[in-house]
């Protein structure tokens, strides 16, 4: 523990910006989430009636060229949220 009692992390572990990227296809808004450090992230499909599937995935190193070839755009993270708390 440091001087201050408290227990030591490294900061690199816990400062971890995600990335969101979004398409609209067909009537239904994908965005998906990516950690860049883990891969991992999470996809919302919103429907016309405003339902919304939630999937926790997990990405490979092909992640952003995939994107691209898909046409995914770069998103917000507050479009993002305001989606997955229900709040669009």
């Amino acid at each position: 523990m440091g001087s201050t009692g408290r227990a030591w992390f490294p900061i690199e572990k816990f400062l971890v910006v995600h990335e969101y990227f979004k398409k609209d296809l067909e009537g239904l808004k994908v965005l998906v989430q990516v950690n860049p450090a883990s891969l991992a992230g999470m996809e919302l499909v919103v429907h016309k009636d405003g339902d919304v599937e939630k999937r926790k995935l997990q990405f490979d190193e092909d992640i952003y060229d995939d994107l691209e070839a898909d046409g995914f755009e770069q998103a917000s993270a507050l479009e993002f949220n305001l989606y997955l708390k229900g709040l669009v």
